[in-house]
């Protein structure tokens, strides 16, 4: 009996070791064929390709920095419309509303998370759109408009709208999480908060500082969401590659140009330049949950020692 069990550990081990080996193996693959797809582009324009500001593919010149530009400004924008609003959804429906109103809130915002992105894309077209040229943007020039940021033309179709998308996009996925973390935090700190004096204002703070490490990892998520959407953002951002200090202006991003170009790629320089702008996004977003990693990491070690 013990022999037999010993051979089903080590065949556990092994399937289990296989399974675990599978996640690198993919990963390695992936890599191994994006950077010998991107080859004449590496070689031609070496680092300049990440420098480059010109996306030209008639005069075979790719440049991916507008394309970053618009990823990093346009994940940004919807980060810090969502999180706001997605922290004050998540304690609202834990620590303020009534079970038969949480209820039915929550399945709401869960909703929005099964909406596809085409038709989150559609209604930034047709509603989002009018809004931001003919409310919101007149609004923001008149009173900021001595702001680079709130300077350009008005039509609807730019970063600041596709920040908007996004950020609609991701207020589910925060909220959820969000949620899920805050209704884990023991009932006790709330017991023992409420028993010292604290008002639910107070109470609220000390349940959020024992979650602070998965709300990091929940706004971690929004942020992979934002920076690899394409559709939505693509349909309303205005697909312009360039630079400019204004949130008004059409931008793009690697998504985007991914899906917009790869169909119409006939050359081979002009597929090995997606290709590598595939291969910047994948770094991108792995230096992006690599940096929230070690936030999330030193958010809980500065906790423990606190509450140590």
């Amino acid at each position: 009996m013990a022999k037999t069990g010993t051979t089903g550990d080590k065949i556990f081990r092994t399937v289990l070791l296989i399974a675990v080996s599978i996640i690198p193996l993919i990963v390695a693959a992936i890599i191994y064929m994006m950077v010998q797809n991107s080859l004449p582009t590496l070689q031609r324009f070496g680092v300049g390709f990440l420098t480059g500001r010109e996306w030209i593919p008639a005069q075979e010149t790719f440049g991916a920095l507008p394309f970053i530009y618009g990823t990093i400004v346009s994940s940004v924008i919807a980060l810090i419309i969502s999180v706001p609003l997605s922290l004050g959804i998540a304690i609202f429906l834990v620590e303020q509303a009534p079970k038969n109103l949480a209820k039915p809130i929550s399945f709401m915002v869960e909703l929005l998370a099964a909406i596809p992105s085409v038709v989150y894309g559609l209604w930034g077209i047709f509603v989002l759109a009018p809004f931001v040229r003919d409310y919101l943007g007149a609004f923001l020039q008149k009173y900021l408009g001595f702001l680079p940021l709130f300077q350009g033309r008005l039509t609807g179709i730019g970063m600041l709208t596709g920040g908007i998308i996004l950020a609609l996009m991701i207020i589910p996925i925060l909220t959820a999480v969000v949620r899920d973390v805050l209704e884990v935090v023991p009932v006790t700190q709330r017991e023992a908060a409420l028993a010292l004096g604290a008002t639910k204002w107070e109470t609220t703070k000390v349940v959020l500082g024992n979650a602070a490490s998965g709300i990091a990892g929940a706004v971690v998520l929004g942020l992979g969401r934002a920076i690899g959407e394409t559709m939505a953002v693509t349909m309303v951002i205005g697909n312009s590659p360039q630079i400019s200090a204004s949130v008004f202006e059409p931008a793009y991003t690697i998504a985007s140009v991914l899906a917009a170009n790869f169909a119409d790629a006939t050359e081979k320089i002009y597929l090995s330049a997606l290709i590598e702008m595939g291969l910047v996004l994948f770094f991108v977003t792995f230096a992006v949950n690599a940096l929230a990693k070690l936030l999330i990491i030193g958010v809980s070690r500065r906790n423990g020692v606190a509450k140590a």
